[in-house]
């Protein structure tokens, strides 16, 4: 039985990045907000995101921006133009967080963490007259309105719109678990299958790896398909993983090959004369590192996957396109991201044709980015969206 049925204006489902920015966008206009979060805090992917220095953009001009996106749609595009890297940092600054741009372009409030800028978001959430209910599970629709389980047993929210951003179907224990899918197929909804987005890659070592579990990989470029990374990555016991890998996961992940360039700043030609030196009694261990500077991990790599090494030409070959084996991508739920999810054609902008009153925001939506500030943009840059497109409905 349901206990109780409460009216809003606006119901924003899902305190993320996407759900936040929604409700803000919503209460700016003067709506009356309500949101609801199904984990005890918001925004907890935001935090973790943010332990290790939070990214919030990139700064590079838009179309180079959009470009690494994968097939985007033109609201997606439109709505990153209109709330890309430039307004997402003016939007820290106005939250009381400076930014700095790294020499990649990549950009990080000088705090270095996310939890300032979080609480400064959250207070002016709050003098705006959102409010956040937190433990509220979203259980589907009834009748009336939306059904929640809560702490206080089952309520029902009747809203004149209401806003879905309820995260994609990796990182389950911050509250991502894909569940909402199974809730809109339920009345229709066209879903792309989820898939692994900036996902660690999984292999089997042989032992000689063991003493470099946890080193990094440095000065390589890692290539599938016709994309490229010289991104850091780390070797584990699981396998590789890092932001050089991430940039290139999704196309391995769709069947591209993998290729490692040991030494992506010599050509083909240089490590060819180089290695075809006479080496004496030196070991071919010692004779690539001095002749190539290849560190104790690429050579480490080069012989786990090229035994016996070869010598002259045919190992110049492999030094510049050292073919990686691995069994594929982690389990989903370790990626970063995930693809897939409400396919842009079952929108008219960011509102469901099906459900003339939802709209949906953030990795709900069917697109993939790198790493590097553009997952964060995205989400942010599309609950503005939908929260504008919202508030236009409301208004008219």
């Amino acid at each position: 039985m349901i206990a109780s049925v409460d009216k809003c204006e606006a119901l924003v489902v899902g305190a993320g990045p996407a759900g936040l920015m929604a409700a803000e966008t919503l209460a700016e206009g003067g709506v009356q907000v309500c949101v609801a979060e199904a984990m005890p805090s918001p925004a907890r992917k935001f935090l973790m995101a943010g332990k290790s220095g939070l990214n919030l953009t990139k700064a590079e001009p838009i179309d180079d921006f959009l470009a690494r996106f994968s097939d985007v749609s033109p609201d997606l595009e439109k709505a990153v133009r209109a709330f890309g890297p430039d307004e997402v940092m003016a939007w820290s600054e106005a939250l009381g967080q400076e930014v700095f741009t790294g020499s990649t372009g990549r950009v990080f409030p000088r705090a270095m963490k996310a939890s300032p800028l979080l609480r400064a978001w959250l207070a002016r959430l709050g003098a705006n007259g959102v409010q956040i209910n937190r433990r509220w599970r979203w259980t589907g629709w009834s009748d009336e309105g939306l059904l929640f389980q809560t702490p206080e047993g089952q309520r029902c929210i009747q809203a004149k719109v209401v806003i879905l951003a309820l995260g994609g179907a990796s990182w389950r224990r911050l509250g991502s678990d894909g569940a909402w899918a199974d809730l809109l197929a339920t009345r229709g909804i066209e879903l792309a299958p989820f898939k692994p987005s900036n996902v660690a890659l999984s292999m089997r070592w042989s032992d000689h790896m063991t003493r470099h579990f946890g080193a990094p990989i440095k000065n390589v470029r890692l290539s599938a398909g016709d994309v490229e990374s010289r991104g850091e990555c780390v070797v584990t016991r699981a396998g590789m993983e890092g932001g050089g890998v991430y940039e290139i996961s999704m196309a391995v992940r769709d069947g591209a090959p993998l290729f490692l360039d040991l030494v992506p700043d010599l050509s083909l030609e240089e490590v060819t004369a180089r290695v075809s030196k006479p080496r004496g009694k030196t070991s071919l261990s010692n004779h690539l590192r001095k002749t190539v500077g290849l560190g104790s991990v690429q050579r480490a790599l080069l012989m786990e996957w090229e035994r016996p090494l070869p010598e002259g030409a045919v190992l110049a070959r492999r030094i510049k396109a050292l073919q990686v084996p691995h069994d594929g991508p982690v389990q989903m739920d370790k990626a970063i991201s995930t693809g897939g999810g409400v396919a842009f054609k079952t929108l008219h902008g960011f509102r469901l044709r099906d459900l003339p009153n939802v709209y949906v925001a953030g990795e709900m939506l069917d697109w993939e980015a790198p790493t590097g500030g553009y997952l964060l943009t995205a989400c942010l840059a599309t609950g503005r969206a939908a929260g504008r497109q919202a508030l236009a409905q409301l208004r008219r």
